[in-house]
């Protein structure tokens, strides 16, 4: 048997997008999906928004990739605008949410190594997260499904249970650099933190000198109804990652971070080759164009209450297969009571809904935050259809 030229490392479907149109894909043979899985939280304005089209568009013709050793008036607009509208003083643009998150684990480390106190290289992190594929970021998840072929691990990390904040605070050692966790768990289930376990961390993180990273990759740009997640909790980090939504579909990642906790990221200490790159800038501000304003997030909030009322009114119906609505704004998930996947798999290929299956029995609700009341009734033609024609007993 010979090697695929794609490295077969995706367990790919038979669904084989080549043409996108608001909230739906189009397959090569002309079927058409309703799309609840947006690349994975990543096309949070749909696949046409004339906005970013045009904004990608018209850079591309004028200047695509220049490197960073000259200056970057792109870069500095939207850095600008991702400090007018967060926590946060400074900003350094990556290609990925790994990548963004790879800059806020050094970023945490330097913060210590810069005050001169070499030995606080250790994250804190929580089990069942999801922070990406590098050796770094799959070094900071307890995950061995992700680890297995690929030992041995960086050292740097300790695991602790997800929203346990009494677990955490034992944890904290003399190696201790800080916190890193998502604030809505995405691949590990749809688990949002309770308020309690962030206003925790943050206190601990005040009294100890101790750095709080966010890894808002998933949860973030709008996808929860406030430009960041943490932002209803009250809680600000010190250092952020963000990425997928936040270029649209145009790779584009981004760790910010507060002036005191960049103080070790100095000249010659963290690079990209692609990062920051003008046509990704373009794409990142036409992103914010859309979405960083109170309109827009209005909308979401105003969606997502409808799409999860729907919802928890629904799963009433089938209490053998779904057990509870989770998450916050267009980030949602049914837990249900059986393996996700197959009802995944039934929902694409019967039903023309894409979805996306998470951990904990979680199956993930991730649509562009632009659908409306048209796309709300189709979701639920379709799930309807698809939960009064699945084979239950087969499934299990």
């Amino acid at each position: 048997m010979s090697i695929t030229p794609l490295m077969p490392v995706y367990p790919r479907c038979g669904v084989r997008p080549v043409r996108g149109e608001h909230c739906h894909l189009i397959s090569e043979d002309g079927t058409r999906y309703l799309d609840f899985a947006s690349g994975i939280a990543v096309n949070l304005l749909g696949h046409s928004h004339e906005g970013l089209i045009s904004a990608i568009q018209d850079q591309a013709a004028t200047l695509m990739h220049v490197s960073n050793m000259y200056g970057s008036p792109q870069g500095e607009a939207l850095a600008q605008r991702l400090v007018d509208a967060t926590f946060a003083d400074t900003v350094f643009f990556t290609n990925s949410g790994a990548e963004a998150v790879e800059c806020a684990i050094k970023t945490a480390r330097a913060y210590h190594q810069a005050g001169g106190n070499e030995d606080r290289f250790e994250l804190i992190t929580f089990k069942n997260a999801f922070h990406g594929r590098t050796m770094a970021t799959i070094s900071a998840s307890n995950q061995e499904k992700m680890h297995k072929g690929f030992s041995p691990l960086l050292p740097g990390f300790r695991y602790v249970d997800f929203d346990d904040l009494e677990g955490a605070k034992a944890a904290i050692g003399p190696n201790t650099a800080g916190f890193l966790v998502e604030p809505i768990q995405g691949e590990g289930g749809i688990r949002a933190a309770s308020s309690e376990f962030l206003e925790g961390l943050r206190e601990l993180a005040d009294e100890q000198d101790l750095m709080l990273v966010f890894d808002e990759v998933q949860c973030g740009m709008a996808r929860t109804g406030t430009l960041f997640a943490h932002e209803q909790y009250g809680v600000t980090p010190d250092i952020m990652a963000v990425a997928k939504g936040i270029g649209g579909g145009f790779p584009l990642g981004a760790c910010v971070a507060t002036e005191k906790a960049s103080r070790g990221m100095v000249f010659g200490t963290h690079g990209s080759t692609y990062g920051g790159n003008p046509l990704a800038m373009a794409a990142g501000n036409a992103v914010m164009n859309a979405v960083a304003n109170d309109e827009f997030l209005d909308q979401v909030r105003e969606v997502s209450d409808r799409l999860r009322g729907r919802l928890t009114q629904f799963i009433g119906n089938y209490p053998d297969l779904f057990e509870e609505v989770r998450g916050m704004g267009l980030m949602l998930g049914l837990k249900m009571k059986i393996e996700p996947r197959p009802f995944m798999v039934h929902l694409r290929d019967n039903h023309q809904l894409l979805t996306v299956a998470a951990g904990d029995s979680t199956l993930r609700l991730l649509p562009p935050l632009v659908i409306g009341d048209a796309e709300i009734d189709e979701f639920f033609d379709k799930l309807s259809a698809a939960a009064a024609a699945f084979d239950l007993a087969e499934a299990t």
